[in-house]
């Protein structure tokens, strides 16, 4: 009974804790899929153009995606109990005040605030369980890729239920329970951050500002693929990209260990894999319901239903994924994930407007399936290769990896979508998304198997 009781209780502390973690991780997706609905009535409120108020979702990716490592490498330094609820008091900021602007530069500067404080809450919450869970992490993960899968899937049906009663101010507040959960559980649960000597805390701040500078420039570079290709922003990205490396390189105690990544191959790696994987997943997620909607004119209520075969197949995998790979490793499963990409894009190619919605169904579920493996799979290879005192900027960087995906998926649904929304074209999104998933398969094939990572981390 004793061993039991002990076992009981640690268990009980760990459900808690990833809990925790939990409510506040799933406050980035649900606030980056909510507002897609909610740009049609702040249009008329703030009388903006579609473009104008799309930069909402833009500065949000933007601010996220530089966010991440930066906010992951304070929680290193500063400790992670700390940065994880000063990210819930960002966010508490940003909501109370944004259904109150006086203007639409006000609550874009309060969107950001938002992406801010939610960027920090996943690579402080993963460097906390990291260190708190030694064993089964897989599981713990799998368990935090639910929370957040189930916020992404389901953020735009809840966002179009908040605008349709409280309008588009309602999709802030719906934040505070969330908020409220975590932060009050954290204060109990999360352990308390190690005391630090002044001297032992040293940020790199240009090494900071010129990866923010690198980052932006890059991402706006491939935010205006889909309008026009600029010579300008591509030379100036790779300056700033030269600039930054050399100066990192130089750094004794740098924001980004350039050197150590170009040494330690496996982590860059993973960070392109998870690139070309988010290609695939937000060309489906967003291109798919267009097609749905604009060529097969299907209702949006059907068009939800149909898609939650690609979030919720995903949300049935992640457990599931998480126990194979604390007994075999994240290849097998990764393995698994490439394959399922390739089959599911290639799987489009057999929907047509005449398709019944069983096969619709079914042909999307693969891409469940895929998104299921691959999520939690990244995840788990990438802690493989880092040690738990790099959780935090390696974690932040793995999200900037999703952000450059989402983004690049954007501009390949502009060039594809931007004049004529085809079968022809949807079918090219089926094309191009085989093409990557080689190239993900490619990528997996090569990566150390468990035993072999395990002894670089």
């Amino acid at each position: 009974m004793g061993t039991c009781d002990g076992s009981c209780a640690t268990l009980k502390k760990h459900m808690l804790l990833i809990t925790t973690v939990a409510f506040g991780v799933l406050l980035n997706p649900l606030n980056s899929s909510m507002i897609a609905v909610g740009l049609s009535r702040i249009q008329q409120d703030f009388q903006l153009s579609y473009s104008d108020a799309s930069w909402l979702i833009s500065t949000y990716y933007l601010s996220s995606a530089v966010a991440q490592p930066v906010m992951g490498k304070l929680s290193d330094l500063f400790g992670k109990k700390r940065l994880f609820m000063l990210g819930l008091i960002l966010i508490v900021i940003a909501s109370v005040l944004a259904p109150f602007s006086p203007g639409f530069g006000w609550l874009l500067g309060f969107r950001m605030i938002q992406a801010i404080g939610s960027s920090t809450l996943f690579p402080a919450g993963m460097g906390i369980i990291r260190h708190v869970i030694t064993e089964n992490q897989a599981k713990a993960l799998g368990t935090l890729s639910i929370f957040s899968s189930v916020s992404a899937a389901f953020g735009q049906s809840i966002g179009g239920f908040l605008i349709h009663f409280g309008d588009w101010p309602a999709i802030f507040l719906i934040n505070f329970p969330f908020i409220i959960v975590s932060f009050l559980l954290a204060i109990k649960v999360l352990p308390k951050d190690p005391v630090r000597e002044k001297q032992q805390i040293k940020l790199d701040y240009i090494g900071i500002l010129l990866f923010t500078g690198m980052i932006v420039s890059w991402l706006l570079f491939l935010l205006g693929l889909e309008t026009a290709f600029s010579w300008w922003k591509l030379a100036l990205s790779i300056l700033l990209s030269i600039v930054f490396y050399l100066f990192e390189a130089k750094n004794k105690e740098p924001f980004v260990d350039v050197l150590a990544l170009q040494k330690n191959k496996n982590v860059t790696f993973v960070y392109l894999q998870f690139i070309l994987i988010n290609i695939v997943f937000y060309s489906v997620f967003f291109g798919v319901p267009t097609f749905l909607q604009d060529k097969m004119h299907l209702e949006s209520n059907i068009t939800g239903i149909l898609m939650l075969a690609v979030a919720g197949f995903g949300v049935i995998i992640a457990p599931l994924a998480g126990k194979w790979i604390d007994a075999n490793g994240s290849k097998p499963i990764l393995l698994v994930g490439s394959v399922s990409i390739i089959l599911g894009t290639l799987m489009l190619l057999t929907i047509r407007p005449d398709s019944s919605y069983v096969w619709i169904f079914f042909a999307l579920s693969i891409l469940g399936v895929s998104n299921g493996f691959n999520n939690i799979g990244m995840q788990t290879a990438l802690y493989s290769f880092v040690t738990q005192e790099e959780t935090g900027t390696a974690s932040g960087l793995f999200m900037t990896s999703r952000y450059i995906g989402t983004i690049l998926s954007s501009s390949l649904l502009g060039i594809l979508f931007g004049k004529e929304v085809t079968t022809s074209h949807f079918h090219m999104i089926g094309v191009v998304g085989a093409i990557v998933g080689i190239a993900v398969l490619l990528l997996t094939i090569r990566m150390p198997n468990k035993k072999k990572a395990n002894s670089t981390a």
